[in-house]
């Protein structure tokens, strides 16, 4: 397990709620636990926590990310906006020295657009503007699942998997609906997987499910964050403003009223 760096402030909370401060900890392997950490850029938290075959979670501040942050509000009792936009599997170090990971994406840099299955570094999540909250999930794998784990997720990128917006529409309608989430995506298509149904799709090849009940194209980021297996999150949590978020939230209502009404006009 990774040591605490003097650096940054170590708060262990157990799944009974009960938070302990220490600089050394030792850990339960059976039990689920999160670190929180503070006092870190982002890059310092991914330099110290980034393991091959360990799973990563950010929460984007860009209008994309906070819809789906929104959209899976409907996971919680409370209606709470999830802090998880987009999920990868984190690779190691290759022979530039950087950390890369796995990902499905939709990335557009200037006249290059990769939408899918593709292999970028980490320091694309180094920005704490454009990602305010990470997190890394050690699910405490053995180094032939690690291999197996990577080896699969370097064939879909071999295989060129589309990131499948209609697919994404498909969650976000099981997510108003729970009892869909268990059946196969409404709206699935072959050769299509967005980011969290990559990971839980990965982790399945191994005999492990991420999170029971859900099919893997109707996974949510949060779906991952929440998993009963096993593990340890590392955790590195900034606040968004409230007000922000009360506002962009009404701006997301009133862009989605205006489309659907657009939608629905008769044609002249």
């Amino acid at each position: 397990m990774d040591k605490p760096s003097k650096m940054c402030v170590l708060r262990l909370t157990t799944l009974s709620g009960m938070v302990i401060f220490r600089q050394r900890l030792t850990l339960n392997p059976m039990a689920n636990q999160i670190i929180t950490v503070s006092g870190l850029s982002n890059q310092e938290f991914l330099e110290q926590h980034a393991q091959p075959g360990r799973v990563g979670l950010c929460g984007g501040s860009t209008k994309v990310d906070l819809a789906i942050r929104r959209a899976q509000r409907h996971l919680h009792a409370e209606q709470r906006w999830s802090d998880w936009s987009h999920a990868f599997l984190f690779e190691g170090r290759r022979l530039d020295g950087q950390h890369w990971v796995l990902e499905s994406d939709l990335q557009i840099l200037r006249k290059n657009i990769q939408l899918g299955a593709q292999e970028n570094r980490a320091e694309k999540y180094f920005d704490e503007q454009m990602f305010p909250t990470l997190a890394v999930l050690d699910f405490g794998l053995t180094g032939a699942q690690t291999t197996a784990l990577l080896r699969g997720g370097l064939e879909l990128v071999a295989r060129h998997e589309r990131y499948s917006l209609r697919e994404l529409i498909g969650t976000l309608v099981a997510l108003r609906r729970p009892e869909l989430r268990a059946r196969e995506n409404l709206l699935a298509r072959e050769r299509s997987v967005y980011c969290s149904a990559l990971v839980k799709r990965l982790f399945l090849g191994l005999g492990l499910d991420l999170v029971p009940g859900v099919v893997d194209k109707n996974t949510t980021p949060e779906d991952l964050a929440a998993s009963p297996l096993p593990h340890v999150k590392y955790l590195l949590l900034r606040e968004f403003p409230r007000a922000k978020i009360s506002v962009l939230g009404r701006k997301l209502k009133a862009s989605v009223r205006a489309r659907l009404e657009k939608i629905r006009r008769p044609a002249g």
